[in-house]
């Protein structure tokens, strides 16, 4: 009955994922539209005019129903499904800033780098977060307790970008313990990732402390301790696999931030990531590469929802 019911809402979700696709790439269209400047200029330099109006009459700059019709005639995949198939499936056109590099290019070679930073970032978040809500809980009141959550509050209330500057100062530039910037080593990937896991790891530690505090003054775990059981089979066991069920509800839109929130966390420590690609796109109007990175970051927050939704109805006793 539950994997009827699992398989029956993926299909459901699958299916919306297009209408979501569709009115996230209207929105942003509409918006990036208004973004003021023009993408032929670099650095304030501008081609011959000749060149100029014929860019702009082969990328549709200066109409904006072409260029959103052609656009998601490409990058929605029917122009290959009806018989255009030299490129890729989904083409998310040229990089109107970067010669020679196309959008689909770009998220090739720098997603790598953004998901690994936001994968260790989710996974720091846990192993803090989940140590120190089940700590808290276990003695609430406690100075474990109270440090632990004036912990969560600075991680909440400090941006991640703040925090990352900090880490850079002390263990970058003070200790010289980790480099400064760039990309290559696990080293590199340390303090990137510290930087974005921590506001995470309190949302995480919060929900586990008061889901383990729920837990263990329950009745099932009054009679687990009346058994005889050990008190970490009683913790670790009973009461967090119950109280894990709001972290692994979280850990759907938190992993998806984690991937697309690192965009100034890269900024921060001049990692070559996609963040860099859209805050330059941004200030220099690269319609095609904000659109594409937008997209595929949508569709990533979609999926991991999907994901962790099915999940949670696996790990949920309860019936469906």
């Amino acid at each position: 009955m539950k994997q009827a019911s699992t398989t029956k809402m993926v299909a459901w979700r699958l299916a919306q994922l297009p209408f979501i696709l569709f009115a996230v790439y209207t929105i942003t269209f509409l918006l990036a539209w208004q973004i003021p400047g023009n993408p032929l200029e670099k650095e304030g330099r501008r081609p011959p005019q000749e060149i100029v109006e014929a860019m702009e009459a082969q990328y549709n700059i200066n109409n904006p129903v072409a260029f959103y019709t052609d656009y998601l005639w490409k990058a929605s995949g029917l122009s290959w499904v009806f018989g255009n198939r030299n490129g890729p499936v989904f083409n998310l056109g040229p990089s109107l800033r970067h010669e020679n590099w196309t959008v689909n290019d770009i998220l090739i070679s720098q997603l790598p780098v953004s998901m690994t930073i936001g994968a260790c970032a989710i996974l720091l978040a846990l192993c803090i977060g989940l140590t120190a809500g089940v700590c808290s809980a276990v003695r609430p009141g406690s100075l474990v307790d109270v440090f632990s959550l004036g912990i969560a509050v600075v991680g909440i209330s400090v941006p991640s970008f703040v925090i990352g500057v900090v880490l850079l100062v002390v263990f970058a530039v003070w200790l010289q313990w980790f480099p400064i910037s760039g990309w290559g080593t696990w080293r590199h990937l340390v303090l990137p990732s510290v930087a974005l896991s921590l506001p995470f790891a309190a949302y995480v530690a919060q929900l586990t402390r008061a889901g383990m505090i729920t837990q263990l003054r329950s009745d099932h775990i009054r009679t687990a301790r009346a058994k005889g059981l050990p008190e970490r089979v009683v913790v670790f066991k009973h009461a967090l696999k119950n109280a894990f069920l709001p972290v692994l509800s979280y850990l759907g839109p938190a992993t998806a931030a984690a991937m697309t929130g690192s965009f100034v966390v890269e900024k921060v420590f001049a990692i070559p990531g996609i963040g860099t690609h859209f805050v330059d796109a941004v200030l220099g109007k690269d319609i095609t590469v904000l659109m594409g990175i937008v997209l595929v970051y949508s569709t990533i927050l979609v999926l991991f929802n999907l994901f962790v939704d099915v999940l949670y109805r696996f790990f949920d006793p309860r019936p469906t």
